[in-house]
């Protein structure tokens, strides 16, 4: 009897592994072709092709392009808050690791175009962010807490704030509705949320910023 379930139980277990590989084959290819066309000018097509399974097959994973899109955008957020944290690692002040986050992202979503061709879906890309890049940014929320440097009693409802804000902030800044040289006053408005003074924001805001390693160097390490 137990052999019986437990060959029941193999072929669904290969099934899953199937469809695990399968879809994290078409994340994956997704993410080089809009990494190096945009969302807008890749095909489900040449996705499915350069990840080696049937034009079809896409569709038992995500229902349309934007679907996958948005998977794309969570790995490249992932990568992202890696390649902060290799940066942020030598800093000795918290608030400092922080605030260097935030002006990467929002950099990131009004610069890098598989951001921007997604801004549309605020709500979706704003949870995104908030699972993908939320246990490294509430982490240092609570150590810059910790260290006396801000005043939050919930590091996961203020970011949780923060993400819709700074998703917002970004779809305003690339659509016109605010100046596309805001990102300063977003970063202070930011920080604020954290319970610091006016000054203190623009100061941590100002501070010199060490540059991201490149991409791939995180990418193909981590997401491989």
């Amino acid at each position: 009897m137990a052999m019986e379930a437990l060959e029941n139980e193999q072929p669904l277990g290969r099934v899953a592994l199937r469809q695990s590989r399968n879809r994290e084959a078409l994340v994956l290819a997704g993410y080089k072709v809009m990494s190096k066309k945009g969302i807008d000018s890749a095909t489900m097509q040449e996705i499915a092709e350069l990840a080696d399974v049937g034009a079809g097959t896409v569709y038992s994973y995500f229902k349309n392009k934007d679907d996958l899109a948005v998977a794309v955008l969570e790995r490249v957020m992932l990568n992202l808050a890696l390649r902060i944290e290799k940066v942020t690692d030598n800093f000795t002040d918290p608030a400092q690791v922080y605030a260097y986050g935030i002006r990467t992202v929002i950099e990131a979503a009004t610069g890098d175009r598989r951001w921007k061709q997604l801004l549309h879906r605020a709500e979706v890309i704003s949870n995104a962010m908030f699972n993908c890049m939320g246990p490294f940014a509430i982490r240092d929320i609570e150590n810059a807490t910790k260290a006396g440097r801000f005043k939050v009693s919930d590091a996961k409802l203020t970011f949780k704030l923060a993400s819709y804000a700074i998703i917002g902030a970004c779809r305003a800044m690339t659509q016109g509705i605010v100046p596309a040289n805001s990102i300063d006053e977003t970063v202070v408005r930011m920080l604020c949320l954290n319970g610091i003074g006016e000054a203190e924001a623009i100061e941590l805001a100002n501070r010199p910023r060490p540059p991201l390693p490149p991409e791939n160097s995180v990418q193909e390490h981590k997401l491989r």
